[in-house]
């Protein structure tokens, strides 16, 4: 039995004063900070993503792209790296049925890691119907960073949503005024918006350079495709580098198989020696 004193009842009978939980179901003001953090993150990535909508809109003009047809593609697609493809195929050979084939391989092999977002995400989330699907076509490199990056579920959740918000509005809007601004740009390498494309993905790739295997992968990947890009139809670099990324990668994943079940029946027969 405790022996601390109990509080005192109040003179109504109500319950005990404590701190009131917020809207979030935290209580008190670390749960309100989380959650001020993660709009503050959002606001930022959202800002700094936007901005490359400027460069996606002026090159799938010059690609051949209409004005409308470049927005309704940031505003459906929605992925930066699939749509950057999209425009370096194209841009490359113009529309024929082998370009739209890689084009359309190139995008969907860049855009399948989403899938383990939504894996990580989906617990996190908790959501059922329509709004599973629109957190779905959200869920993009940008929302899961911030997301993920928070302390508690509810900042999670806050983070995820408001990075969702801020990136699509502003990578819909700047693709269009990107995309008006190349109508009236010939060249828009002159003005070094064709460096965009590759700055993203080197934005993208970076971060994961944190250990051998990653390194290695993107090494072969691109000697693979430098090397096919003279000869190769136009998007096939790409998959073909995915593809020795995608080997690599399997090969890596095996051998530490073997290993852990290596370690694993050595320490079954140290156990039976005992």
């Amino acid at each position: 039995m405790s022996t601390d004193p109990l509080p005192p009842a109040s003179a109504a009978g109500d319950p005990p004063a404590g701190p009131a939980p917020t809207a979030s179901g935290s209580v008190g003001g670390a749960g309100d900070g989380a959650i001020r953090a993660a709009r503050r993150t959002a606001l930022s990535v959202s800002i700094a993503t936007a901005l490359y909508g400027i460069s996606f809109g002026a090159l799938a003009v010059a690609a051949g792209f209409t004005v409308w047809q470049t927005t309704l593609m940031s505003m459906l697609l929605f992925t930066g790296g699939s749509q950057f493809a999209i425009v370096g195929v194209i841009g490359a050979v113009g529309f024929t049925p082998t370009s739209v084939a890689g084009a359309i391989a190139a995008s969907s092999l860049l855009a399948s890691r989403h899938a383990v977002y939504g894996m990580q995400l989906a617990p996190i989330l908790d959501v059922h119907g329509p709004r599973r699907l629109l957190a779905a076509q959200l869920t993009i490199d940008e929302t899961a960073a911030v997301a993920l990056a928070q302390p508690t579920t509810p900042a999670r959740r806050v983070g995820f949503w408001t990075t969702a918000t801020g990136v699509w509005t502003g990578w819909a809007a700047l693709s269009l005024v990107g995309a008006l601004i190349g109508d009236h740009i010939p060249d828009p390498g002159v003005w070094g918006l064709d460096a965009a494309a590759s700055a993203a993905f080197l934005g993208l790739l970076w971060p994961r350079l944190r250990s051998g295997e990653p390194v290695v992968v993107a090494i072969a990947a691109g000697v693979v495709a430098i090397a096919l890009t003279p000869a190769a139809p136009s998007g096939m670099p790409v998959l073909a580098a995915a593809g020795v990324g995608a080997l690599i990668a399997l090969a890596g994943l095996a051998r530490r198989g073997r290993l852990r079940r290596s370690a694993a029946t050595a320490t079954a027969g140290s156990e039976e020696t005992r």
